[in-house]
């Protein structure tokens, strides 16, 4: 399953908003520096669907507030 991501970084509350089946907006606290957001939304979205960060692949976006990941 693919998903479509709006990354919010530095945000001080952390967690996922479900906007539609396959739209999803992310609050991280981590900054985008180094990837360290990226990793932090991967966190995010296994805890969110209760699944394992190995099957959170990024897709498309890694330098973008528009990210898309693949869900296995």
């Amino acid at each position: 399953m693919r998903i479509f991501v709006t990354a919010k970084t530095k945000s001080k509350m952390a967690g996922v908003e479900k906007v539609d089946d396959a739209h999803f907006v992310v609050k991280v606290k981590a900054p985008p520096v180094d990837g360290k957001a990226n990793i932090a939304i991967v966190e995010a979205l296994a805890e969110y669907f209760n699944i394992g960060q190995s099957r959170v692949r990024l897709v498309s976006g890694a330098a973008s507030k528009q990210k898309v990941f693949e869900i296995t």
